[in-house]
């Protein structure tokens, strides 16, 4: 039996994010029995990037502008440094996020990810980690930053790195399972 069957996670994102900071997660939720759904502001695909260049485009499934927190059981932001930059700008997107967090449910971001996570002021007190260079402004927002593969807070999963996936990744599918956290 898939151990998230019947469970529906969106990936929110913009052109820019980094191609296997999407597809591992995706891929990994997909194998435990979730249904995923891209949710992007971009209309019909979103654009990766990978190592210095574009790379593969992905059908977007809900326009951001569409998406509410109500019809899914968890959020994954995956990084990016185009993405992020983009995301934490969009309005909507940042919305889309503080609906998941005002209800508890698991949200997961890895790399530079969290950077949009700032723009929703959720972080004072959350235990973190991110991409390195992430680390003050992370803090400047209220966290503790760890340099650790993997930190779970109350529902909030952030990573550091793609080659922290299989943590990152193996997380987000226990905290989905947990269901809603209450605030702490």
């Amino acid at each position: 039996m898939k151990s998230l069957a019947g469970k529906k996670v969106a990936i929110i994102t913009e052109n820019g994010f980094e191609e296997v900071e999407l597809t591992s997660p995706k891929k990994a939720l997909e194998d435990a029995g979730a249904i995923v759904q891209i949710v992007s502001p971009q209309q019909k695909k979103v654009k990766a990037w990978r190592d210095d260049h574009w790379s593969i485009e992905l059908p977007v499934d809900v326009n951001i502008a569409d998406a509410d927190a109500d019809n899914y059981d968890a959020l994954v932001i995956p990084g990016g440094v185009i993405n992020s930059d983009k995301m934490r700008l969009n309005k909507d997107g940042v919305d889309l996020v503080q609906q998941f967090v005002d209800a508890g449910k698991p949200v997961a971001a890895i790399c530079h990810g969290p950077q949009l996570l700032i723009e929703t002021r959720m972080l004072k007190g959350k235990k973190v980690t991110s991409y390195p260079s992430l680390k003050t402004d992370l803090e400047n927002a209220g966290a503790t930053w760890y340099d650790k593969e993997v930190i779970v807070d109350n529902g909030l999963i952030t990573s550091r790195t793609p080659k922290d996936l299989e943590a990152f990744n193996k997380r987000i599918i226990e905290e989905i399972r947990e269901g809603v956290h209450a605030h702490a």
